[in-house]
């Protein structure tokens, strides 16, 4: 039952060729985490789409979703505020430029405020 699992083969384009193996596997592999001395993060703050409170925004991370929630959950945890980690960028709840900054680079990242 497992070879003929419909459901991954959602998307594909029929083939005629008899001789067609269609292969099950995954292409969007994650990119694998740089070194904290190679990665280039920006550290901006933002309002729009929040009801007018602001939210620190981290981007420019490279590297796997555990990786940046771990980052996401450090960064939280050190400030003492709420946020999350997702799509490549990490929020933090309320205005911490200064502070998310501070943390980076003593973390070893290469960290830059922004606006």
């Amino acid at each position: 039952m497992g070879d003929n699992d419909w459901k991954k083969r959602l998307g594909v384009v029929y083939s005629t060729n008899p001789d067609f193996n269609y292969d099950a596997q995954e292409s969007a592999a994650e990119a694998e985490t740089l070194a904290p001395a190679r990665q280039k993060l920006l550290v901006s703050l933002e309002r729009s789409g929040r009801a007018g409170k602001t939210a620190t925004l981290v981007r420019g991370f490279v590297g796997s979703a555990d990786d940046l929630a771990a980052l996401g959950k450090t960064l939280k945890t050190r400030c003492g505020v709420g946020g999350t980690a997702k799509d490549g960028e990490i929020t933090v709840q309320g205005d911490l430029r200064e502070k998310v900054t501070a943390l980076l680079l003593s973390l070893g990242y290469q960290a830059k405020r922004g606006n």
